[in-house]
């Protein structure tokens, strides 16, 4: 969980815990940086929807939600989307369908870039505004 601290971090066990010496994100005042996340289910860290781009992507969010959820904030309040795919060719239109399942106008700016990913198609950052609260 946030803290009332200009910068804290964000823990949460509804999204899987980083392999590495990392937090799944990061406070600074009202923004929100997470790390970028694949496609793992938060309880087994089995990849959900191998060889299924459009289905990684969605993994992705709910993980990504549930992060910003800790954080006191959820995707309406996503400015900023950094995504990898690992063959973005094949991929893009895939990962590109799903975003207005999580997404409304005006989207979030994005980059989306091709990366080596190993197992894993898909892997996505964001950050968000927190609201103030109310």
């Amino acid at each position: 969980m946030a803290s009332d601290s200009p910068v804290g971090s964000v823990r949460t066990d509804a999204a899987p815990a980083p392999r590495g010496h990392y937090s799944q994100a990061r406070t600074a005042g009202d923004l929100v940086f997470t790390a970028g996340l694949g496609p793992l289910d938060p309880v087994t860290r089995e990849i959900v929807g191998p060889g299924d781009a459009a289905e990684q992507t969605r993994q992705v969010f709910r993980n990504l939600s549930a992060i910003l959820a800790a954080a006191g904030c959820g995707l309406d309040d996503v400015v900023k989307v950094t995504a990898f795919l690992q063959n973005a060719d094949r991929d893009w239109d895939d990962y590109d369908s799903v975003f207005p399942e999580f997404f409304t106008p005006p989207y979030p700016a994005r980059l989306t870039a091709g990366a080596d990913l190993g197992e894993i198609l898909v892997e996505i950052e964001v950050i968000a505004h927190r609201p103030a609260p109310a």
